[in-house]
């Protein structure tokens, strides 16, 4: 039976400690969400962006396309969905 993965707008989310991965691997490209810090409530404040060619022969660096740094979990998830569909069609 296959994993199922949470899902925002239609592409899976997949979080590995810090990081949080966003769209699929068979694309051209997914966004990163590393979580730099978080306030007294255990809320992210902090959180870089990345959209990434999802080539993994390429080195981490020339897999960046943008980054971007952002306040809040909302903000983080509606830039990288913006670069995500944009770049994809």
């Amino acid at each position: 039976m296959a994993e199922k993965f949470l899902e925002y707008k239609g592409k899976p989310l997949v979080r590995c400690g810090n990081e949080i991965y966003y769209g699929n691997m068979s694309e051209s490209h997914i966004v990163k969400f590393t979580i730099l810090s978080c306030d007294a409530d255990g809320e992210p404040n902090k959180i870089d962006i990345a959209l990434l060619k999802s080539d993994t022969t390429l080195s981490d660096k020339d897999r960046i396309v943008k980054k971007s740094t952002k306040n809040t979990m909302f903000e983080a998830l509606d830039i990288g969905f913006v670069w995500l569909e944009r770049t994809l069609k």
